[in-house]
Parts: structure tokens; sequence; C-alpha cells
């Protein structure tokens, strides 16, 4: 899997609540949530990010509760993946779960800034900045798990078995 997409960069500790705040919680409507996706990191948010666009965060994100609507708000929101220096386990497992490409690097958080295009290849970890065409590298998933989010999350992985 290969994604291109536009960046937008978030800090640390960016919690569920900052990913889809609790006030929406009362759906769980991919699309209904995806309007809301990051309104109380970057209020525009919801309106500016297109399809196939990243998301890059500091350390820690998607600590906080482990509703699994924030990495569906995500993903519905058109975010290919998400690049951070780590993740809250929850949040990291849900994610694999509902097919949503995660990947840890701390030199490319560093090095990448908002509104730089990269483009990640999910299968060897490699992460090129458009715009410098400096290169980075992130541990890439076990098969396994690739297959996982290449069929979309864990329920449609298993129903192909």
């Amino acid at each position: 899997m290969k994604f291109t997409g536009t960046v937008y960069k978030f800090g640390a500790d960016i919690d569920t609540d900052a990913i889809i705040p609790a006030r929406y919680l009362n759906t769980s409507d991919p699309k209904e949530l995806a309007k809301h996706c990051m309104e109380d990191a970057d209020p525009e948010f919801p309106q500016k990010v297109k399809e196939g666009d990243i998301i890059i965060a500091d350390k820690n994100f998607g600590c906080g509760s482990s509703r699994e609507h924030a990495p569906i708000a995500i993903k519905a929101a058109g975010v290919s993946c998400v690049i951070a220096k780590s993740f809250a386990r929850i949040f990291y497992r849900n994610s694999i779960n509902i097919g949503l490409p995660i990947l840890e690097s701390i030199e490319a958080v560093d090095a990448i800034n908002e509104g730089d295009e990269i483009e990640v290849i999910l299968e060897t970890g490699k992460i090129k900045n458009l715009r410098t065409n400096e290169e980075y590298q992130a541990t890439p998933f076990p098969e396994f798990m690739q297959q996982i989010m290449a069929k979309g999350g864990l329920i449609n992985f298993v129903k192909d078995k």
C-alpha cells in the first residue's frame, strides 16, 4: 500500500476527545464522525482535510479513553495514514482493527512540516518528503497486520478466511 498526501501536523498527547469529541459519540456513523474529526485540536480540520491526506503527530497520539470512534473518525475523514513518535496502546490496536494504517517514526515527525506532501510505502515503512526529497524509516508492520489493513480491518480479514 502506497499513500501520497498533504501533511496536517499535531503536537503531543492528542487524546481521543480531541480526535472525536465526546459530544458526538451518540452516533457510530463514520460519515457523521468524520464531520467532527480533530475539530477540538483544529476547528477547521474537518473542512480542509482531503482524501489521502496524512496526519503527523508527536508522542502518545490517541491517549485517553478506549473509544473505537477515534480511528474510525480519522479514517472516515479520508486520512490515509497517521505517523507519530508513539501511539497509545489501545488506539494502536483499534487502528489496526479498523484498518487505519499507523506508523511510528521520530525522525519523520521531527523533520516533516505541516503542508508538506509526503509519500508513505506501508510494506517497507519508507516515508519520503516530496518537498525536500528526504527519506525516513518507520518499522513496517508484519505481513499479517498488513493483510488486515489491506482488507480494511480485522472483521473483513476474518470474513475472508
